[in-house]
């Protein structure tokens, strides 16, 4: 292959990579699906591809797509045991983030509801949503009809809406982080009832277990979540071990939204990924299986991360 044909795939990587993250949830298996459409560029006959772009999206999308419809993803996606692998602001893998939908698309908590949809419809949300692609175009990526599409569409967009606790994409970056600040004072001191307070009446939290659990843990109302919270905050021996130390709190942003990240040594062990409405938290995301934290740790190394908002507790 010439060097022009790799440029030009090359040029368009990063757009296609965003759109395989939103569509698996995964930075590793968005990285094999592009790497996968490398390979059908390199062997096509590109003298007849009219629109490489659209000819490249295409072919990543209906990759995920047979990724999405595996018997081990179906498996491991329907135990319950899934969540979204979190990236650190600034990570291209996040792609467009021009306007509140393609901010939204790619939040942890969207890209868990996303989990809800069926592969075709996920995929028609994502074109459409993050990508602003006609349905007709969506259309012939996907082998249906365009008709077909805008229904996708629809159900998509209202099973998302009605599933979705609070959060404002557009809101100010400034006040989400004054929150999730005293959250965590809150919580690293023992006031459950702060905690209570800064919490809105339908929270919700999501939490992988750290990987030991084989579903998810979920928690509603203020008086559960703020008792998972300070449970999961009090440090001891045992966490240590499991931790390697005692961890230090950074808050930075994570998938658009404010973040607590627990750092021990250098390495990040946990993440809690924040929606914050009208100055109260409304949802929690935490994340602690080593095998999801592999590329944010990898983006962690090259970031100058500043003073923790907490050394210790």
């Amino acid at each position: 292959m010439d060097s022009a044909a790799v440029d030009r795939f090359e040029a368009g990587r990063g757009r296609l990579t965003s759109l395989a993250y939103r569509l698996l949830g995964s930075a590793a298996d968005a990285e094999d699906a592009v790497q996968d459409a490398f390979l059908r560029w390199q062997a096509a006959d590109r003298e007849r591809i009219e629109v490489p772009e659209a000819w490249l999206t295409k072919v990543v999308t209906n990759l995920c797509l047979d990724r999405l419809r595996s018997a081990q993803a179906r498996h491991e996606r329907a135990a319950g045991a899934w969540l979204p692998e979190p990236l650190l602001e600034g990570d291209p893998m996040l792609g467009p983030a021009d306007t509140v939908e393609q901010r939204e698309s790619v939040s942890l908590a969207v890209l868990t509801l996303l989990e809800r949809l069926s592969p075709v419809e996920r995929a028609v949300y994502v074109l459409r949503e993050a990508f602003s692609y006609r349905h007709a175009e969506i259309a012939g990526m996907l082998g249906i009809t365009e008709s077909a599409s805008q229904q996708h569409a629809h159900r998509a967009r209202a099973r998302v809406a009605a599933r979705r606790r609070g959060g404002d994409p557009g809101g100010d970056p400034a006040s989400a982080r004054r929150v999730v600040e005293e959250f965590l004072a809150a919580a690293t001191s023992g006031r459950t009832e702060r905690l209570v307070a800064l919490l809105t009446d339908d929270v919700t939290a999501v939490s992988d277990g750290a990987g030991l659990s084989r579903r998810l843990l979920r928690y509603t109302t203020p008086e559960r979540v703020a008792s998972l919270v300070r449970a999961g905050f009090r440090i001891t021996p045992a966490k240590r071990r499991l931790a390697g130390g005692s961890p230090a709190m950074h808050i930075g942003l994570v998938n658009g939204s404010p973040a607590a990240l627990a750092v021990v040594g250098g390495r990040i062990v946990g993440v809690v990924v924040f929606e914050v409405d009208g100055g109260k938290v409304a949802s929690l995301h935490g994340v602690a299986a080593a095998d999801r934290l592999t590329r944010l740790n990898e983006a962690w190394r090259r970031h100058e991360p500043g003073a923790p908002s907490v050394d210790t507790w």
